[in-house]
């Protein structure tokens, strides 16, 4: 695509290959895209969702084969100085980002009679501080006054509830306010705002006892993968959306909860 030649963007927690991080970074490339994306692997252990802490090299590897810049960090985005830390490196490395997407998360399973203080916090300096003041840094820092683009990754908080993932779902739920609120915010510096939820999502966790009882739940019949919502952030990257914003898009393959 002509539109996104020499265009920069971030993408962050891309920390496996299975991942819907990895497949944004994929599509972006394949459309022309130079890519800068984050990892934390200290989560993965945590969640224990991948055994290969290579990942983030193996990807890396597969990107430039594609003919284009790529550059990556190590970031704990829940350091206060992660957003100045970020923005520097990739000014360093490839220049002046004009696509931000916020898909790190932080997620872990908790209800009104186990959540604590201590978990609450964990989840919100991940999932709504650090994206905001990533967000924040960015248009501060964007000069262009066109084509640019923050999509963050939302879990359709609003479609219905998700009992037993509270601290996830309280969290998860404030970017959408955040959404409406900062694309009125910088439209006037050429940024669109918008949000995705991609439904449930085979990234790797799911048993098949649980792709079972979901995949009846689709209009398609099928568990949405990765690619799915790599596909809407590609397009919303585009100059064909630069009419988009304060949007909240659910890409969930016709997913009745």
């Amino acid at each position: 695509m002509v539109d996104l030649k020499n265009k920069i963007a971030i993408v962050t927690g891309v920390g496996r290959l299975q991942g819907i991080g990895a497949a944004i970074c994929k599509e972006l490339v394949d459309a022309g895209y130079h890519i800068f994306f984050t990892y934390w692997t200290d989560y993965d252990r945590e969640i224990g969702l991948s055994l290969d802490f290579d990942e983030p090299k193996k990807l890396k590897e597969e990107l430039l084969l594609k003919g284009v810049k790529v550059s990556s960090m190590e970031l704990d985005l829940t350091t206060l100085d992660a957003p100045e830390k970020l923005f520097q490196k990739v000014v360093e490395d490839l220049g002046q980002p004009d696509i931000l997407i916020n898909n790190a998360a932080y997620s872990t399973n908790n209800d009104y009679s186990t959540i604590t203080m201590e978990e609450l916090d964990k989840h919100y300096v991940v999932n709504i501080r650090a994206t905001t003041l990533l967000s924040s840094k960015f248009a501060q820092n964007f000069k262009k006054k066109t084509g640019g683009r923050i999509v963050s990754l939302t879990s359709g908080q609003f479609q219905g509830s998700m009992a037993g993932e509270l601290a996830y779902a309280t969290t998860k739920g404030a970017i959408d306010a955040l959404t409406i609120t900062l694309a009125a915010e910088v439209a006037h510096l050429g940024i669109t705002v918008n949000a995705i939820n991609p439904g449930p999502t085979d990234t790797g966790w799911m048993s098949e006892d649980i792709k079972g009882k979901l995949e009846p739940m689709f209009a398609f019949g099928r568990i949405g993968e990765p690619s799915d919502a790599a596909k809407v952030i590609k397009f919303l990257a585009s100059e064909d959306a630069n009419w988009i914003t304060g949007q909240i898009i659910h890409s969930e393959g016709g997913f009745k909860r």
